[in-house]
């Protein structure tokens, strides 16, 4: 002790006001009434420590007090005298405090102050002091400072003694420490802190919570949080307070929403709470620490709506414009906006463009007629009240002129649209889909009410989604009307209706690519047609032009009218298709086949020339003989089948495509038999990616089981059975079943080359068509077969040989062995001759000449009395030459 003061009567705070600020901070908190409870008795090892509600200012500071004799000794050593010094009672009780605690250098002036104590005189003053040595000899103890209050008192005996009350001031100074680190969160704190008691009571608020909800933070003593919260919410956070009053357990972050008085803001707080206990370690209530944070709500509502419509944009994009298809990609757009976006959406898209029309009337002035090609709700299968007249899908309508639906069609911007009274919807945003600066259609939003009304950033994202679903619906639009213009090109160049042939029935069946599917596809260059060719013959053609698209559709009708024409010339099969070979390779040189031809005779350098490849089986069918010659440029085998056998694909040498040019093709002739089934096919009807092409080859093959059965049913049974709803590719399938000429439709005579042999014809002739009933032709067929037969012996060489046909037609045929084909001219009027062939071409429907294996065939057809074409008059032509 550096100093003991002179004045003992007087009272020193060494500690800087350290005590009294303590016990004055913990009587206001005792007086608020911060517990409440029984008495408790608390023990610290071997020290009772007793409590009384609220708690006592000695659970912070301690004191201990000790009592000394007459004789200057400790008589008396208290258990908190135990605590502070470390010193039992047993070894304490007899001690000289001026030896055991005091240093030695101020023993001296403490034993005067002992005396003047046991003299009778009070004394207080802060005494430095030492433990006593733990173990004797083993040095210097702990260095502490007290402060002493020694009362005077007499003994049982009537002797002076002394109470010596003592108090640790280094706890002072830690209390000291601990209020103003106290006072500086709870009174400086940015945040708002409430000391909440058992009860639920506000029992103090700081500075900083009293800022927020008005007054002084004495105002806010006693409240509880239904004076600041809705009740919905005040009851939630009750309930939150009691379980951590009673369970201990500390709430991070809760979220807690209100008002602040003055303002109809909505706001948003962070609550943090924690239960606090007193000294002893009981509870005496609730912290509770709140940060305001509706600033970092609001940031993160548009942040997480960025990200939403972000995401949307993205699931837009993903999912929007997949398919071709007008109706598909208005669907796609409702399924990505409902219910994400909003709870109901329909989309409207104009008739006119629709049907094709450029520039439907009423574009201009939104009032042209709609359609409603897509509706989807998250609440209801149909339009609710209050989204106006429902309107079904595929329905067409249009929209009042005055209306905003109009309105945003005409100005091409969109327009809010404020839901009825009494109805579901909340508002509807009607937003015009705009692409290539052309209005195409009205997409319509709507929300129910109690969902978020839209905003601006609403009205943005709906205007986005509705210019990529546009965009989308615009393509397909383009895309659908030039696929139906490439569609139409290519059914127009295919044989129309019902093909007819004499001598068989004819079934035919075509399936544009993706047909079947519904998703729109690029055409294809699969054909196939009926021919009819003299002498009752057909020509039977199925190709496939390899690639897709208009080109492949044009380069397949130039093919078809090129075999067309070729058929007329009456060329053998493998002639051709050599000349089709030419005319193939013809196509993808700008100059033509002659082009072609010469730059083959060149060395081949890169060119930008395109190159057409095509396949296909070219036959014809005689019904007479019912022999039918085949000769096949790289297309699938016919296949046959006989009756009463099982089909059987037919061995024609494939030969090159159409094209490549270099190899000739072969012929092969094949007798069918009465009732006998022939069928022509494209690729696409036995191949798909899922079914390689043997497999559906012995599919194909297996399918025609029952030849007998009506062709169109077995056509529906050869596509029922194949995978013919693939949609990769065209499908094209030509059945023929085999109906010869009987015996007696044929008139078959060998004349000897001699005049006389002209007079035999027409006897011939007319006993034939008496046969036939067919008396209103014997003077013009006789007239005709004259005609013929005197050519043959003036021209022609070899035996003359005349055959009459009947079918739909009567066909007459003069064959001789010659060589050289008759040439039609027009005579001069002083001309004796060369008027026989006009005659024939003036009383006959049809005559021709074509070439055979031993000379040619000169032939004339007429039609039958019951036909529709009426018969020429014999000597009405013979004048009309003159």
């Amino acid at each position: 002790m550096s100093e003991i003061p002179a004045k003992a009567t007087e009272s020193e705070d060494p500690s800087g006001g350290a005590r009294a600020k303590a016990a004055s901070a913990l009587a206001a908190d005792a007086a608020h009434g911060l517990a409440d409870g029984p008495d408790e008795s608390v023990t610290h090892g071997d020290a009772m420590w007793q409590s009384s509600p609220p708690g006592s200012i000695y659970d912070y500071i301690r004191v201990a007090s000790f009592s000394i004799g007459p004789d200057g000794l400790v008589d008396q050593w208290s258990l908190r005298a135990e605590q502070i010094f470390g010193i039992p009672a047993d070894r304490a009780v007899g001690m000289d405090p001026i030896d055991a605690f005091v240093d030695p250098d101020l023993r001296e002036r403490g034993q005067r102050k002992m005396a003047e104590i046991l003299d009778g005189r009070e004394w207080t003053g802060v005494v430095p002091f030492r433990m006593p040595d733990p173990v004797p000899g083993g040095g210097r103890g702990e260095q502490g400072l007290a402060e002493v209050y020694v009362m005077p008192t007499r003994s049982l005996d009537g002797e002076k003694a002394a109470v010596c009350i003592v108090v640790d001031v280094r706890t002072l100074r830690s209390i000291e420490t601990d209020l103003a680190a106290s006072q500086a969160i709870f009174g400086q704190s940015p945040f708002g802190f409430l000391l909440i008691d058992p009860d639920l009571r506000v029992r103090r608020a700081n500075q900083r919570f009293a800022s927020i909800f008005g007054g002084s933070p004495d105002d806010h003593r006693g409240k509880g949080v239904h004076d600041y919260l809705p009740r919905s919410e005040a009851d939630r956070v009750s309930a939150t307070l009691r379980r951590v009053l009673q369970t201990g357990d500390s709430i991070t972050d809760m979220h807690v929403t209100g008002f602040v008085p003055g303002s109809d803001e909505r706001r948003h707080w962070s609550i943090n709470l924690y239960r606090v206990h007193s000294g002893t370690g009981r509870p005496i209530g609730i912290a509770w620490l709140g940060t305001d944070i509706t600033a970092r709500r609001a940031a993160a509502r548009e942040a997480a709506a960025a990200r939403r419509n972000l995401a949307l944009l993205n699931d837009a994009g993903a999912r929007i414009g997949n398919s071709l298809d007008l109706e598909t990609t208005a669907r796609e757009l409702l399924d990505v906006v409902v219910p994400g976006f909003c709870d109901l959406a329909t989309v409207d898209l104009y008739q006119g463009l629709l049907a094709g029309d450029e520039t439907p009337p009423g574009l201009a002035d939104g009032s042209a007629e709609l359609r409603r090609v897509a509706f989807s709700s998250a609440v209801s299968d149909a339009p609710f009240a209050g989204a106006g007249a429902p309107v079904a899908v595929g329905a067409v309508h249009h929209f009042p002129f005055n209306s905003p639906c109009a309105d945003a069609l005409r100005t091409a911007r969109p327009q809010t649209i404020p839901g009825e009274e009494g109805g579901l919807v909340q508002s509807t945003l009607a937003v015009p889909m705009v692409a290539h600066d052309t209005v195409v259609g009205l997409a319509q939003f709507s929300r129910t009410k109690g969902s978020e009304p839209f905003g601006d950033r609403d009205r943005d994202l709906a205007v986005e989604l509705a210019a990529r679903a546009a965009v989308c619906i615009d393509n397909a639009r383009l895309y659908r009307r030039e696929h139906e213009r490439a569609l139409i090109l290519q059914r127009s160049l295919l044989p129309p209706g019902d093909p007819v042939a004499s001598g068989l029935d004819i079934a035919c069946r075509y399936l544009p690519g993706n047909a079947s599917t519904g998703r729109p596809s690029e055409v294809g260059g699969d054909w196939f047609d009926v021919i009819e060719l003299p002498g009752h013959r057909t020509a039977l053609v199925v190709g496939d032009v390899m690639g897709r698209g208009l080109r492949a559709a044009v380069a397949m009708g130039e093919l078809r009218t090129a075999v067309r024409t070729l058929a007329l010339l009456d060329l053998e099969p493998a002639e051709v298709l050599s000349a089709l070979d030419e005319i193939a390779r013809g196509l993808g040189t700008p100059g033509g086949v002659q082009q072609a031809t010469r730059a083959a005779r060149r060395p081949r350098e890169a060119d930008l020339s395109e190159v057409y490849l095509a396949t296909c089986v070219y036959a014809v069918y005689d019904s007479v003989t019912r022999r039918c010659t085949f000769a096949n440029a790289g297309h699938l085998p016919p296949v046959l089948v006989e009756p009463g056998e099982p089909a059987l694909m037919l061995d024609v040498p494939p030969g090159m495509p159409l094209g490549v040019g270099g190899e000739p093709f072969e012929e092969v002739e094949v007798d069918l038999p009465e009732g006998a089934l022939l069928a022509l096919y494209t690729d696409g009807l036995v191949e798909s990616r899922d079914h390689p092409l043997d497999e559906g080859l012995n599919a194909f093959v297996g399918a025609l089981t029952d030849p007998s059965a009506p062709l169109e049913d077995v056509c529906d049974h050869v596509l029922n059975t194949l995978d013919s709803h693939h949609g990769e590719d065209d499908i094209a399938l030509l059945m023929a079943r085999v109906q010869g000429l009987p015996a007696d439709s044929v008139g078959d005579w060998t004349l000897p080359r001699e005049p006389r042999s002209v007079g035999r014809a027409r006897e011939y002739a007319r006993g034939q068509l008496l046969s036939w009933d067919l008396e209103p032709l014997v003077d013009t067929t006789e007239l005709l077969v004259s005609e013929l037969v005197t050519n043959a012996l003036r021209y022609g060489e070899g035996e003359i040989r005349l055959r009459l046909l009947l079918d739909r037609t009567l066909v007459c045929e003069v064959w001789d062995a010659g060589l050289v084909q008759p040439r039609r001219r027009r005579a001069r009027d002083t001309d004796e001759g060369g008027r026989g062939l006009q005659l024939v071409g003036l009383l006959s429907a049809a005559w021709g000449s074509r070439r055979t294996p031993r000379g040619k065939t000169v032939w004339f057809e007429l039609p039958l009395p019951d036909g529709d074409t009426a018969l020429a008059d014999p000597a009405e032509a013979l004048l009309s030459l003159f």
